[in-house]
């Protein structure tokens, strides 16, 4: 299966420099088409008004967490397919629960290369 580079990636977190260096790592797994959002409200409005084909979300974010917004996205009619890969700086096992119970298609755990991005992306990607 090939996977469809030109799709549009939504990446969210509150840390403006992670979302610079995530947005670069795309890059260079020639993923180009990407926006951002600081926190999860953003995010939602983004996603109901555009067309993405992957959320890429930090965990640890205010006033919504990526937990609340993975809940968010997963109630709404439109949304509840997209791919949603939560990034985080704990493995916690209670958070990957947690996550997985909400639905999340894919996990990372920060600090991550471009090697490890793009080997979750295509995870989710072919089994979506």
């Amino acid at each position: 299966m090939t996977i469809d580079r030109n799709m549009k990636v939504l990446v969210v977190d509150d840390y403006k420099t992670m979302t610079r260096i995530i947005r670069n790592l795309l890059k260079q797994i020639e993923f180009n088409e990407t926006d951002e959002a600081s926190d999860g409200h953003e995010a939602l409005a983004k996603l109901r008004a555009g067309n993405f084909g992957l959320v890429i979300s930090d965990w640890n974010m205010q006033p919504m967490t990526g937990l609340d917004l993975l809940k968010e996205v997963r109630a709404d009619a439109r949304l509840k397919h997209l791919p949603f890969i939560m990034v985080t700086a704990e493995s916690k096992t209670e958070n990957v629960v947690a996550a997985k119970q909400a639905g999340v298609s894919n996990y990372i755990v920060k600090p991550f290369n471009a090697e490890t991005l793009r080997d979750k992306i295509e995870k989710v990607l072919v089994h979506a």
